[in-house]
């Protein structure tokens, strides 16, 4: 017998004698669903509950933070499944929104509002919206869902309006000998592809696809901002970001302050002496305070949030404030 081969025969006979001490151990194979949601208190101790929930990076219908272990999950999925749970918690009374960020496409911005919307409808609870360090465009569309809208003093926001992403390459190819023989069933078909240079009539077809989104944008804001005139809206609404003092000025929020600012608007809202905040989690995910941060993939994600290069392989529609993505 080789001097090899015994110590391999030694190291499994230690192993096996070891399994038994540190009990069963457990393997989680790839593509594994998420854990159930659970609740932790992350301020205050008595009083009514308060629900927190968080929009934050790009939001996008795509999941995101899937691992070796987990499956991801998308922020419009997830939002869905805790405002879901939260239905079903009478002693909920308020809910604050904690946001942070740039937008992201102009569909998941738009569901992520609704979904807000509908739960404020069904369940007649006050809704807070808390600003963080960026809120813009799909961001701020979101907020407009809020009752109520607290800036961090140091918060970026507006950038109302709509973008359509897309590059041209083909002076590109032409340089390097490349030519596109794409096949399409009508004129517009490729409208926008990166493969060629667009059309004047191609220009003015996705401008109006562009200009409806835009005018969707507008509606959600006047409704959310009723006491704005729809032309001081308008003048605002021309892509340009504000600071959170200059959102107020034009009263695109209404008021600055912190994140416990905005639970005792919350708390008034909502008729309360005291509160306590909660937030629903995966098992797995650290939550200890008002501003953790969730783990999207039950506590193994490898720490990927979608950016714009992730939304922008191809053209798309966008509600987003990003200045160092390709225009």
């Amino acid at each position: 017998m080789s001097i090899r081969t015994v110590l391999s025969a030694a190291r499994h006979a230690a192993l096996a004698a070891l399994l038994p001490a540190v009990g069963c151990v457990t393997v989680e194979l790839p593509g594994g669903v998420p854990q159930p949601l659970v609740e932790t208190v992350v301020h205050g101790e008595l009083g009514a509950k308060i629900l927190l929930v968080q929009i934050d990076g790009v939001i996008s219908e795509e999941p995101e933070g899937a691992s070796f272990f987990t499956a991801g999950e998308s922020r419009v999925a997830r939002l869905r499944e805790e405002l879901d749970r939260a239905r079903d918690d009478a002693g909920i009374r308020a809910l604050l929104v904690r946001i942070n960020s740039p937008g992201g496409t102009v569909t998941a911005s738009d569901i992520v509002y609704r979904e807000i919307l509908r739960f404020k409808e069904e369940t007649d609870v006050p809704v807070v919206a808390h600003l963080m360090g960026i809120a813009a465009s799909g961001g701020y569309y979101a907020a407009m869902a809020a009752d109520h809208v607290v800036a961090q003093p140091t918060a970026v926001t507006g950038s109302i309006g709509v973008i359509f992403g897309s590059v041209n390459l083909a002076g590109l190819m032409e340089k390097v000998g490349v030519e596109n023989q794409s096949l399409v069933s009508g004129p517009y078909k490729d409208a926008g592809s990166i493969l060629r240079r667009m059309t004047p009539d191609e220009r003015a077809q996705l401008q109006s696809v562009l200009d409806d989104m835009y005018q969707r944008f507008l509606s959600v804001v006047q409704q959310g901002r009723p006491e704005l005139p729809a032309e001081a809206i308008g003048r605002l609404a021309d892509g340009r970001i504000y600071s959170a003092s200059q959102a107020l000025e034009h009263g695109l929020v209404d008021e600055l302050g912190d994140l416990t600012d905005a639970v005792a608007v919350a708390e008034d809202a909502a008729g309360l002496d005291s509160s306590r905040v909660i937030t629903y989690h995966r098992p797995r995910e650290y939550r200890k305070n008002l501003y953790s941060l969730e783990s999207a993939a039950d506590g193994f994600a490898l720490g990927w949030r979608p950016e714009w290069r992730s939304l922008l392989p191809s053209s798309a529609f966008l509600y987003l404030w990003m200045p160092g993505s390709p225009q």
